[in-house]
């Protein structure tokens, strides 16, 4: 299997999370490179196109927003699911006092790509993934994590219904538009996708920072002895199937004057999830909605996840969905991030998770 780039992660820095100023033409910029980066052969000509703007200024905009950390990377985004990987969101109490130590076992596994400290009495927070051939599966992996984290308890979210997925901040509007509806998309299917040797190869050569040049799908294209065209055929394949989700810029939330993300939970009875799932994705400030499972400590059936300049914002975003939804204070928490240590994308077909399950299991 040919080598692949691997995601780094640190915990983040007082240095590294502070704003940077964008002029206007950085932000229409960024909204596009993040919604409408398209499967071409020349995407950042048609990006200048829509942006009205020269070709140059947008590769020179690009690698610079780049450099400065304010984009994290453009890369493939695959659906981790359709590719047969278990994942889920866990919920876990560590020691309070010190929950780095817990973090960083966590951090260790190669499937976690968010890990966040929480405001909350379960107060580390995790997404992780393991892959199809995985010995252990999801269970066996949370089961050790348990062990060396110490924690007191974990509770296993994983995805019932997916009623949005868009990581896509708004650059250019304000608080009204991040709190307005827009039309809601109908709930996602997540059933593992048939794939072959050959989308392996794709999605290995593929995955990772692409480059900010005129061309940036020809390097995989002549990995895979393919021209251009052909690889991007199949990747429109790719996206019909359900495999391939888009490409797109991912930003760094903090540097882009996103400095808040706060998850909001509701408790929604079971007859109105459908329904009142579909209204709370229809936001525009919601980047992710899910439902998840209940437990008697944790009532919440309903996960929302909202970005925004402040914490001012990511409120009023939530309590534009509380008044649509007619949900009181006694219906709803926030919980806010007050740490992040861990958020990459993941990597698929890699050794990595073998090399962890014999070093820990």
């Amino acid at each position: 299997m040919a080598p692949v780039k691997l995601p780094k992660s640190k915990a983040r820095s007082r240095k590294d999370g502070a704003a940077i100023p964008l002029d206007e033409a950085d932000k229409r910029l960024m909204n596009l490179l993040q919604s409408s980066f398209p499967l071409d052969p020349q995407p950042f000509a048609l990006v200048a196109a829509e942006a009205e703007m020269d070709l140059d200024d947008v590769l020179t905009r690009t690698r610079r927003l780049l450099d400065e950390r304010i984009i994290r990377e453009i890369t493939p985004i695959f659906d981790t699911r359709a590719l047969g990987y278990e994942s889920m969101l866990v919920a876990a109490k560590v020691d309070a006092e010190h929950p780095q130590r817990a973090a960083a076992a966590v951090n260790a596994h190669p499937g976690v790509s968010h890990n966040y400290l929480r405001t909350h009495d379960f107060n580390l927070w995790f997404t992780i993934a393991t892959p199809p051939d995985s010995e252990l599966g999801l269970e066996g992996t949370l089961e050790v994590l348990m062990r060396q984290t110490g924690a007191e308890s974990m509770r296993e979210l994983p995805t019932l219904t997916l009623f949005k997925i868009n990581m896509n901040l708004e650059m250019e509007k304000g608080t009204d538009e991040l709190a307005s509806a827009v039309d809601a998309s109908p709930p996602r299917e997540l059933d593992p996708q048939p794939y072959d040797e050959h989308d392996i190869a794709v999605i290995c050569a593929l995955q990772g920072p692409m480059e900010p040049v005129e061309r940036p799908y020809d390097e995989a294209a002549a990995e895979l002895g393919l021209d251009v065209e052909g690889l991007l055929t199949h990747l429109r394949g790719m996206v019909d199937r359900k495999i391939l989700r888009r490409v797109a810029a991912i930003l760094y939330h903090r540097r882009a004057g996103f400095s808040a993300n706060g998850m909001g939970v509701w408790k929604v009875p079971e007859p109105e999830i459908m329904e009142t799932g579909r209204r709370m994705a229809s936001f525009r400030g919601i980047s992710h909605c899910y439902q998840r499972p209940t437990y008697e400590d944790w009532p919440y059936s309903v996960f929302t996840m909202a970005h925004g300049r402040s914490k001012e914002e990511c409120d009023a975003i939530l309590d534009s969905i509380a008044d649509e939804c007619g949900i009181g204070p006694d219906g709803r928490a926030t919980l806010y991030s007050s740490t992040e240590y861990k958020k990459i994308r993941l990597h698929y077909f890699t050794d990595d998770y073998a090399r962890w399950e014999a070093e820990h299991a």
